[in-house]
């Protein structure tokens, strides 16, 4: 479902409210947070999708850490996880357990435990997690918090998208694919660590409306422009020239549809770096909005903790006619 059907579906559902609940639906964040005691939050997540790559073992990983990064994004610790799961009966029960085991041992990784989950029988197979975590409420990092002079850091590179694309169309390289793959099931935990350390004013994960439309929540959340340096940005490889070639997700366009009118090209911007700009992630990085005193040391401590590509990419100005500018 694309982002502009979504928000036509959410306007429409009954508004809830509690004292306890910090985080809702109101800002299109990654995930709720409930105050349990006037120290802690609980966090509560969903995500599942369809297979992205075929080996079973690793859609598992891939899928347990997307739906495990909404945790690290809202700057908590995954607790529990339940596994949500939709099989055919014409594909073998061994494939149902490969990705069970792919989802359980990232889980594990995340230091957290499973706990349970369903299973229904589908067409297509589809896996994800609904997740549970603690978060101490001083240390919650919404979306909709990113201030005025904040510097952005971005924790993986982007082009998933696109280069999942091309596997599919057997037009990518081994060197891609592996890229690819080890970037979408590599965890946000060391980022989010880092993140705890120093103390971010915001965040999101990067993930189905890219980077452009998860900047745009954060601003529209926010109440604040943000300035993206596209220049900057860390890209895999070979999905520049994939790129340019035209091998773009269907995804990619319908972020493009709905932020029409939000964005303003400051400077030329070439059309690839478009494409990939507005390229669907799959497990995505993090995006910090952290004040400017602070973005070295995240940066540094990124660098020496992190393994995939990390930059700097934007800054976070004060509210102009548009959510997102672009140099």
């Amino acid at each position: 479902m694309g982002p502009e059907t979504l928000a036509q579906v959410l306007c429409h559902l009954p508004k809830f409210e509690d004292k306890n609940l910090i985080v809702g639906l109101e800002t299109s964040d990654d995930a709720a947070v409930y105050k349990i005691d006037q120290d802690r939050g609980v966090i509560l997540t969903l995500d599942f999708f369809t297979p992205v790559v075929d080996d079973p073992y690793m859609f598992g990983q891939i899928a347990a850490a997307n739906s495990l990064s909404d945790v690290y994004a809202m700057g908590g610790k995954p607790v529990t996880a339940m596994n949500i799961t939709c099989f055919p009966n014409c594909l073998p029960v061994s494939v149902l357990s490969e990705i069970l085991k792919g989802g359980a041992d990232k889980v594990k990784e995340a230091g957290a435990i499973v706990v349970g989950g369903h299973t229904v029988e589908d067409d297509e197979p589809k896996f994800g997690l609904s997740v549970m975590g603690m978060v101490d409420l001083e240390k919650v990092t919404p979306n909709s918090n990113a201030q005025p002079g904040d510097l952005l850091i971005l924790t993986k590179p982007l082009g998933l998208g696109i280069i999942n694309t091309a596997v599919k169309a057997d037009v990518a390289s081994q060197t891609a694919a592996k890229a690819a793959v080890m970037t979408m099931a590599y965890l946000n935990k060391d980022a989010a660590e880092a993140a705890s350390q120093v103390g971010v004013n915001a965040c999101t994960d990067i993930t189905g409306f890219g980077l452009l439309g998860h900047s745009y929540e954060m601003a529209d959340g926010s109440s604040t422009t943000i300035e993206i340096w596209s220049d900057l940005l860390p890209i895999i490889n070979e999905s520049v020239e994939l790129a340019k070639q035209g091998i773009i997700p269907s995804g990619a366009y319908n972020n493009r549809k709905h932020l029409d009118g939000k964005l303003l090209f400051i400077n030329k911007v070439p059309q690839y770096i478009e494409d990939i700009m507005f390229d669907p992630q799959t497990s995505g990085g993090l995006l910090f909005s952290v004040s400017e005193s602070k973005a070295e040391e995240l940066m540094m401590i990124l660098k020496q903790n992190n393994k995939t590509e990390c930059a700097i990419v934007g800054k976070v100005k004060a509210k102009k006619e548009y959510p997102i500018e672009i140099l």
